[in-house]
């Protein structure tokens, strides 16, 4: 069972899927839906469509150059059946993807790494730009008042006490001026 790669995307084209396109000139295509094969007939660039493989390799988004494609080549030579050989051959394939994958993830985190500092970096100039829109002037207002507020009740712990007092003062005095009224209303209606 041999697994083709979509000429197209790039992906792989199992048996029994997809389509084989083979041209005057004996050249085989495999295509592994009709979206890649009806793209290949319109004569599209495959590294100008941004989901295939050729695009991402082209734009430097996945791994392109690497010893370990050179596994994946096909080579036309026929080999007479070994059984400790085909066992090596798996174990050596399955070693190479091991690999592969593990240098696909390193460059795809290293790819990640550098995004974030351009972001960050593109951030504090955004925020420094904008200053105005995220700080209102309010807030340095409200910060200040807060400040000189806190200040006055550190210094002035005294002085709310006697606020304190001076308002009970302030009831006895209205208190004694509603019986003040009373004992003049009172005295008027005497009179009259």
């Amino acid at each position: 069972m041999r697994i083709e790669r979509c000429y197209f995307c790039g992906s792989s084209c199992y048996p029994g899927k997809g389509v084989r396109f083979v041209r005057n000139d004996c050249k085989i295509f495999n295509f592994c839906r009709s979206k890649c094969h009806k793209n290949f007939k319109k004569k599209k660039n495959p590294r100008k469509a941004k989901w295939t493989k050729a695009f991402r390799k082209s734009a430097g988004k996945e791994l392109a150059v690497d010893p370990t494609f050179e596994f994946e080549k096909r080579r036309n030579i026929p080999v007479k059946y070994d059984r400790e050989l085909w066992a090596n051959t798996i174990t050596a394939m399955q070693r190479v993807e091991e690999i592969k994958n593990k240098r696909q993830a390193h460059h795809i985190f290293q790819r990640m790494k550098l995004a974030k500092k351009i972001q960050k970096a593109k951030d504090i100039k955004e925020v420094e730009r904008d200053l105005a829109l995220i700080k209102s002037p309010a807030a340095g207002l409200k910060k200040a008042n807060k400040s000189v507020e806190e200040g006055e009740m550190e210094e002035d712990t005294e002085v709310d006490t006697s606020i304190n007092l001076k308002a009970k003062e302030t009831v006895k005095i209205r208190e004694e001026a509603i019986v003040e009224e009373i004992h003049e209303s009172d005295q008027e209606m005497e009179d009259n």
